[in-house]
């Protein structure tokens, strides 16, 4: 069992900047992705960004060049810098590892609004 929690989320103004954590925990030995996704009002869940136990990036074309993904191997946890962050960027984003299994985390809110 695995387990994701995420933290970061929150309200900023058009412009601006968050970054958001995922913390895993549990008995895993190894991964073949940990990412980011979200999922707007009325939206399927998509992709953001992903990075693969190999260090291969992922990302969603609408975030390229504003939004980094990096990890830290050591304490298993995965961080998404957003930038420049438009309204359209609003939604519930979620934490994902996958590798012969799947586990999400419980979200967390990112609102851009003035």
């Amino acid at each position: 069992q695995v387990q994701l929690v995420e933290s970061g989320g929150g309200l900023v103004q058009p412009g601006g900047s968050l970054t958001l954590s995922c913390k895993a925990s549990g008995r895993f030995f190894s991964f073949e992705q940990m990412g980011w996704y979200r999922q707007a009002p009325g939206k399927k869940r998509e992709l953001v960004a992903a990075i693969s136990s190999g260090g291969f990036f992922n990302y969603a074309d609408s975030v390229k060049g504003r939004f980094t993904i990096s990890r830290d191997n050591a304490r298993k946890t995965v961080f998404l810098q957003m930038n420049n962050l438009k309204a359209e960027d609003t939604a519930v984003y979620y934490c994902n590892i996958r590798g012969g299994f799947s586990y999400w985390g419980q979200g967390t809110q990112v609102t851009v609004s003035s």
